[in-house]
């Protein structure tokens, strides 16, 4: 009987850590979480009683890289894993084979795979308000059925889209600027999760650390962090085609 679940989740701005705990919480009601935005993840050991949910969102079609880094320190033991990649309307492309790929080489047992929805960390147009009521509804039910598929002991790995090698992902140039409705109150630097922000200075931004997750955009309180005009305005235009098209989760047992 499935009792307990350790849901592993790189979250910058939420919505990959709530459609992650929606699969979850279909799947059994006693939860730990896991954040590997906190720069001070450490390794850790998994056993092959553990039953393992491993969330990230998707970036250009690819895992972020400081979440795949993080990743490499947690040792799988065998452990019974879903991996679940998180994407904001466009397509989630390589990502999640790219994610089973790690962790079947971490020592994980992958046994289930989903694609799930959430809004769009920068073109909020894009699946704006997911992971909804809908959304609720059908996570819930997905992860009753990989329950029922542990519970009978069965751990053979879906098999998942994507290919490889996978498409080449070098990241977006492009950086938050601060406004002058910034007060400096070093929130956004507490939070970074590539410690891209110093603590002393928090107006500034070292581009060669930042991945654009847009968590400092997410968590000022004064709205003062935003990605350059221009640069959104260029994004808004490219993901358009998208912005009326709802996809569905999906799910592979």
């Amino acid at each position: 009987m499935l009792s307990r679940i350790k849901v592993v989740h790189f979250s910058p701005t939420g919505g990959t850590r709530r459609a992650a705990l929606l699969l979850a919480e279909g799947m059994v009601a006693d939860i730990e979480e896991i954040d590997l935005c906190r720069p001070e993840t450490q390794a850790y050991s998994f056993g092959a009683d553990d039953v393992v949910l491993v969330a990230g969102p998707v970036y250009g079609g690819r895992l972020p890289t400081l979440m795949v880094e993080r990743l490499k320190a947690y040792t799988g033991g065998g452990a019974r894993v879903v991996s679940a990649v998180v994407y904001g309307g466009r397509a989630y492309e390589d990502a999640l084979v790219e994610l089973d790929d790690l962790l079947e080489s971490q020592g994980f047992r992958v046994t289930a795979a989903a694609a799930l929805l959430a809004e769009h960390s920068i073109v909020h147009l894009l699946a704006a308000g997911r992971p909804d009521a809908q959304d609720k509804a059908q996570l819930m039910a997905f992860g009753a059925r990989i329950a029922a598929k542990l519970e009978r002991g069965e751990t053979a790995a879906p098999k998942v889209p994507g290919n490889r090698p996978y498409k080449e992902w070098a990241g977006m140039s492009a950086v938050p600027v601060v406004s002058e409705a910034c007060t400096a109150c070093g929130a956004c630097a507490q939070q970074c999760p590539a410690q891209a922000i110093p603590q002393d200075d928090p107006r500034q931004t070292d581009a060669a650390r930042c991945i654009t997750c847009m968590r400092c955009a997410a968590v000022c309180p004064q709205q003062a962090r935003a990605l350059p005009a221009p640069v959104l305005q260029m994004l808004t235009q490219k993901l358009s085609p998208f912005v009326n098209k709802r996809q569905e989760n999906e799910l592979y047992l």
